[in-house]
């Protein structure tokens, strides 16, 4: 059963798999290969009506492996909240883990880093009152250590970690929602 979210709940999303489509094996290194799921668009324009913050949290350790830089990064983003904008959809902010899983100090999911991260920037952010919407186990223990409510994302991926909620897509989430 899904909290009965309003505005003073956040929307934290995984991007890649959730909001664009993965590249299985591979990275999304520049705008022209980063692509919508199915919906997505639309599910983030809806969500932006209901909740009072959307956020987008992603691993990034493609920059640590120097395959992507933190400029193109961020032209990705940049094209993704362009096409959004076509939408009359938007993300408040994106966090991104640029380093290695293996590096000891990284800060990406499950870690909370990015989640303490979007509390300086928005200290209005309550974890509690906080959806987690992510299509890996990383994603959702992130959720779960913060005591979000958790959502997965069918993929590919094998599951370790029950989510409190499966779906198909983001789309198919949005439509849980008045």
């Amino acid at each position: 059963m899904i909290p009965l979210v309003d505005k003073s709940w956040t929307l934290f999303l995984d991007r890649d798999g959730v909001v664009n489509e993965r590249i299985m094996g591979g990275y999304v290194l520049s705008p022209d290969l980063f692509h919508f799921t199915s919906g997505a668009e639309l599910a983030i324009s809806k969500f932006n009506s209901v909740f009072g913050r959307t956020l987008v949290v992603t691993n990034q350790q493609c920059i640590a492996k120097n395959i992507l830089s933190e400029s193109n990064l961020s032209k990705i983003h940049d094209y993704m909240s362009m096409k959004l904008k076509l939408h009359a959809a938007f993300v408040d902010k994106v966090y991104f883990a640029p380093e290695l899983a293996s590096n000891p100090n990284n800060t990406r999911k499950p870690k909370p880093s990015m989640a303490y991260q979007a509390k300086q920037d928005f200290p209005e952010i309550d974890f509690r009152k906080s959806i987690m919407v992510g299509d890996t186990d990383s994603d959702i223990k992130f959720g779960k250590n913060l005591e979000m409510f958790t959502v997965r994302i069918k993929t590919e991926e094998p599951i370790g970690v029950e989510a409190d909620l499966t779906v198909q897509s983001l789309y198919e989430f949005s439509q849980k929602f008045k």
